[in-house]
């Protein structure tokens, strides 16, 4: 069995919530110590710890005063357990979950800062849970088949610039395109899609909202312009139509007849906000959803290799159908 966190070997690399916590049994024990000797048993000083009783009189509301008559401190009420964070099993799980879905940003810069955050709310439990972490460490993972190839500083520098609303400056390539050509935007959003990465800009050269594949991003610098994104964007509302991130003009209803064999798939996801279900007789299932652009997915209903069927509009279905005869003349 193990407990949430290990302690360090020095008492002055305690977090202050487990510094208070020593205090507090310090206190609760009659012994009335003083602010020199607490200062010397936790390898603090005595400013710390003025600070940590401050903290504990008037932030978590514990009764303690200082006693003349003893030269210490000691509780004019009864004082139960410590006020510290209280957290169930089912609580602590869900924590750990969290811990190993941070395993995939390992090696990237957002680990420090996650792990650092992950740390902070661990720090602030002090009651041991009986869990077994070596059977959980084991039983629990989180993978992916198509691992995304990303630069990280690209990705970084990214974040930082739409965080701060800094201007950028860079090369980019188009998918399919041989030669890059140079943009200026504005970024609005970095957001991870399905697992990768896309930014939200205005682009300069086309006066428009476009996105924008890190991987495909060469040569960025700041242009040392700053900027306002304009009242109202929403990253939301802007993909409100789009299968993934392709949106169009004009919207559509989708219906898709998925056999048998596929159907479970189908109902153990949400795959749109707008999509509502039929079960079909057969065992089926047939989805109905709204979008704006069909590209994304028409590539999603060739995934189910031909245990999906569009019902409508007519061309998704004609792409579809064009798509797998490509795929036959070119196997063939």
């Amino acid at each position: 069995m193990a407990k949430r966190r290990k302690t360090s070997a020095k008492q002055s690399t305690r977090p202050p919530i487990e510094r208070m916590l020593r205090i507090h049994n310090l206190i609760k024990g009659g012994s009335h110590p003083n602010a020199a000797r607490l200062a010397r048993e936790l390898e603090v000083t005595t400013k710390t710890i003025y600070r940590d009783i401050a903290f504990m009189r008037d932030r978590m509301e514990l009764p303690v005063e200082f006693e003349p008559a003893y030269n210490g401190y000691h509780y004019i009420e009864e004082v139960g357990q410590f006020p510290t964070v209280k957290i169930t099993e089912g609580e602590l799980f869900a924590l750990m979950v969290a811990e190993k879905a941070m395993q995939q940003y390992r090696g990237t810069n957002f680990e420090k800062p996650l792990l650092s955050a992950f740390r902070k709310v661990t720090e602030g439990l002090t009651d041991t849970i009986s869990f077994n972490l070596d059977d959980f460490d084991s039983s629990i993972s989180f993978r992916t088949s198509a691992e995304p190839v990303l630069n990280l500083d690209v990705i970084d520098a990214l974040a930082k610039a739409a965080a701060n609303k800094r201007q950028l400056r860079f090369n980019y390539r188009k998918p399919g395109a041989t030669e890059a050509e140079p943009r200026v935007v504005d970024p609005y959003h970095l957001a991870n899609i399905n697992s990768e990465w896309f930014l939200f800009a205005h682009c300069h050269l086309r006066n428009d909202i476009r996105t924008f594949t890190p991987a495909r991003i060469k040569g960025m610098v700041e242009t040392g312009v700053t900027f306002e994104p304009p009242e109202g964007f929403s990253l939301e509302e802007r993909l409100r139509g789009s299968f993934a991130i392709v949106t169009g003009d004009e919207e559509q209803e989708i219906v898709i007849r998925f056999n048998e064999l596929v159907a479970d798939y189908i109902r153990e996801k949400k795959w749109h906000p707008t999509q509502q279900q039929r079960d079909l007789e057969n065992g089926g299932l047939e989805l109905t959803m709204h979008l704006t652009s069909l590209s994304e997915v028409q590539r999603w209903v060739m995934n189910w290799c031909g245990n999906a069927q569009v019902i409508s509009p007519p061309e998704l279905a004609k792409s579809v159908r064009e798509a797998a005869e490509k795929i036959i003349e070119t196997s063939g």
